[in-house]
C-alpha cells in the first residue's frame, strides 16, 4: 500500500467507523425495557470474519476512492436504520450486556432475523411487516382505497399529513440531507476516477440518489467495463417490506475486482440465450430473450452497509432489478469471493460433517459451492419477467411472495444450468454429484435463515419438494442426508417448470397456498437443525470491515 494511501486513511479514521455504535437507534413508540432481554439472544450464531483484500496492485486513484465509497456506504446504513427500526434521534437503547448490544446491531433492531423475526428483548411486540415504510396504524382497506399511484413506488415512504391522510413522500425528500451527502461523496469520487465509464456511472448515481430515477445510472453501471473498485449504492431490494413487497431498502457494497477470475467467468453469461431456449416449460413461459450483454465477475467485498448487512449476508449480487433493463441489457453478477469462502469454511463444511452421510461428504467442494452460487445469480436472468396473461410484471403480480419465489427460481435454474453446461462440456471440473451434494448442504445452511428471509423460505420450499420427490433421502438412524442422483435430475426439471409457470401466470393465491404448505420446517428437519444449534455451528457471519481493517492488512 502506498505511503500516500496510508496517510489518506489516517485522516479519515474519525469519519469511517468499522463497527456498529454502542448506542443504537430505536423507536420511541415501542416501549423498550432495556433492563431485560429475551433469552434467545444468540451471539454464537454469527462468526466474526475480517473483510480484506490485496490493494497493492490498485492505482493511487482507486485507493483514494475507497474511503469515499465507504463513507457513502455508511450513509446508506444510517438510512436503513430508519427504514428497519426507527429514527436515529429517537429513544436510544443502552443495555449492560455487550452481547445484546452486538445482537441488536447485527439485526438492525430487536428482532432476530434468523429466527423468523422473533423479538429477543422484553417489551417488544412483533416486527411490523411493513417495517417503517408505512404508518403503524395502516389498514389493508385504507391502503387499497387510497388512489395515489405513488403508494406502490419502490422509492416512497408512506406517511400521514397533518390531517391524518396518507401521503407518499419520495425517498430523496424524506432522506434529503443524508442523500445529498452521499451524492456529493460520489461526485468527489468521480472527480478522481480515471475510467470514463466509472466516472459516468458515479455522476449518474449521484443524480439518481437526488431524484429517485435510477434507470440511467443502472445502464451506466452495466456499460462500465474498466472498473477495479466499485460501489453498489442506493435503495435496491424489497425484501424488508413484507407487507406489500413494494419498498426498496437502502444498502451499499464496496468491492474490489478480481480481474483474473472475472475473465474466466465472463464467458458463461454469453450462454444465457441458448439456456433460455432449453428451459423445461412451454414456449409462452420462455418467450422473453435475456440480454446477452450480461457480465459475470469475481470480487472481494470490503464493506457491507444497510439492507445487505442485516442478518444473513449476501455472497453474490445480481443487478439491476429493473425488468426492462434486464431484458434490454442483461445484468451484472458479482460473486463475492472472500465472503463466499468464509461461509464455506466456517459454516458449510461443519454442517456437512453433521448432516451429510459419510460416503457423500467427499462431494462437498468449494468449487461446486462457487459454481452453485454463481449460477444462482446468472439464473435470475432466465425465465420470464412479465406475466403471460396481462397481469403485468411478475414482481408486482406476486407481491409479497415475489422475492421468495424468485430466489427459489434462481436456485433451481442455477442447478439446471450446471447440468446443461456439464453436458455441453463448458464445465469440466469435478462431477455433477459435487454440485448436487454441495447444493443439499447449502440448503441446510440457508434454511437456517428462517421464515423471515426470502432465501430461507425459498430453501424450505425446495427442501420439502426434493424430500417428497426422493431426491433427498434421510437416514432415520443417523439423521444424515444423501442425494439420489436420478431423482434429483428429475426433481430439478419438475420444480423449474412449476416455479416458472407460477411466475408466468402471476398466480398469487396458488403461490400463497404453496408457501403455506411447503415453505415450513418439518419436525425431522427441525430436530436435525437443533443439532447444529447444540453444536454451536454459526448460522451466518458478521464483519470486521472498513478502512482501519484494510490498513491493518497492508
Amino acid at each position: 500500500m502506498s505511503k500516500f494511501f496510508l496517510a489518506f486513511l489516517s485522516s479519515l479514521f474519525v469519519l469511517v467507523a468499522c463497527t456498529p455504535p454502542e448506542i443504537l437507534p430505536a423507536d420511541d413508540v415501542l416501549g423498550v425495557d432495556s433492563a431485560q432481554m429475551d433469552p434467545r439472544v444468540r451471539p454464537w450464531a454469527y462468526k466474526t470474519v475480517t473483510l480484506s483484500t490485496d490493494l497493492k496492485a490498485l492505482p493511487e486513484s482507486d485507493q483514494r476512492m475507497l474511503p469515499l465509497f465507504i463513507q457513502a456506504a455508511q450513509i446508506m446504513d444510517s438510512i436503513f436504520w430508519q427504514q428497519a427500526w426507527g429514527a436515529q434521534d429517537s429513544l436510544t437503547v443502552r443495555h449492560p450486556d455487550p452481547d445484546v448490544r452486538k445482537f441488536f446491531a447485527i439485526n438492525y433492531g430487536p428482532w432476530d432475523r434468523l429466527a423468523g423475526d422473533k423479538p429477543f428483548m422484553d417489551g417488544i411486540g412483533p416486527k411490523p411487516k411493513g417495517a417503517r415504510f408505512y404508518p403503524k396504524d395502516l389498514t389493508a382497506e385504507e391502503f387499497e382505497a387510497w388512489g395515489d399511484s405513488a403508494k406502490s413506488s419502490h422509492y416512497t415512504m408512506v406517511r400521514r399529513d397533518g390531517a391524518g391522510k396518507l401521503i407518499a413522500v419520495p425517498y430523496h425528500t424524506y432522506f434529503a440531507a443524508p442523500t445529498e451527502r452521499a451524492a456529493q461523496l460520489l461526485e468527489q469520487a468521480a472527480a478522481i476516477a480515471t475510467d470514463a465509464g466509472q466516472r459516468k456511472y458515479l455522476l449518474a448515481r449521484a443524480t439518481a440518489l437526488r431524484t429517485d430515477n435510477y434507470g440511467a445510472s443502472d445502464v451506466a453501471w452495466l456499460d462500465m467495463k474498466g472498473d477495479r473498485v466499485d460501489i453498489i449504492i442506493g435503495p435496491t431490494e424489497t425484501y424488508e417490506d413484507k407487507l406489500y413487497g413494494y419498498k426498496a431498502a437502502h444498502e451499499a457494497y464496496v468491492v474490489v475486482k478480481d480481474t483474473a477470475w472475472s475473465r474466466k467467468l465472463d464467458r458463461f453469461a454469453k450462454l444465457l440465450p441458448s439456456l433460455q431456449r432449453g428451459l423445461p416449460v412451454p414456449a409462452a413461459y420462455k418467450r422473453e430473450k435475456p440480454g446477452s450483454d450480461a457480465q459475470l465477475g469475481a470480487y472481494d467485498v470490503v464493506y457491507y452497509a444497510g439492507d445487505c448487512n442485516a442478518g444473513s449476508k449476501t455472497i453474490a449480487v445480481n443487478l439491476p432489478n429493473d425488468e426492462g433493463i434486464q431484458l434490454r441489457k442483461g445484468t451484472r453478477r458479482l460473486q463475492l469471493k472472500n465472503a463466499m469462502r468464509a461461509k464455506f469454511d466456517a459454516i458449510l463444511v461443519p454442517i456437512a460433517d453433521k448432516l451429510v452421510t459419510a460416503d457423500q461428504r467427499k462431494h462437498i467442494t468449494f468449487d461446486a459451492f462457487f459454481q452453485n452460487v454463481m449460477f444462482h445469480e446468472v439464473a435470475h436472468g432466465l425465465g420470464i419477467k412479465n406475466t403471460i396473461n396481462g397481469k403485468g410484471k411478475v414482481r408486482d403480480a406476486l407481491r409479497e411472495e415475489a422475492g421468495a419465489l424468485e430466489e427459489g427460481k434462481a436456485d433451481i435454474l442455477g442447478l439446471y444450468m450446471v447440468e446443461q453446461l456439464r453436458e455441453k462440456g463448458e464445465i469440466t471440473e469435478g462431477e455433477v454429484m459435487d454440485n448436487y451434494v454441495t447444493f443439499m448442504a447449502g440448503v441446510f445452511r440457508s434454511v437456517r435463515f428462517g421464515a423471515s428471509s426470502a432465501h430461507g423460505r425459498a430453501n424450505m420450499l425446495r427442501f420439502n419438494y426434493f424430500m417428497q420427490a426422493g431426491a433427498f433421502q434421510r437416514d432415520s438412524v443417523s439423521g444424515t442426508y444423501s442425494v439420489e442422483p436420478e431423482k434429483m435430475h428429475k426433481a430439478i426439471a419438475d420444480l423449474s417448470a412449476l416455479i416458472l409457470q407460477l411466475q408466468g401466470d402471476g398466480d398469487l393465491e396458488k403461490l400463497r397456498n404453496l408457501m403455506q404448505a411447503q415453505g415450513v420446517i418439518g419436525p425431522d428437519l427441525q430436530q436435525d437443525l437443533d443439532r447444529l444449534k447444540k453444536a454451536r455451528i454459526p448460522v451466518d457471519v458478521v464483519f470486521r470491515q472498513g478502512m482501519e481493517v484494510l490498513s491493518e492488512a497492508h
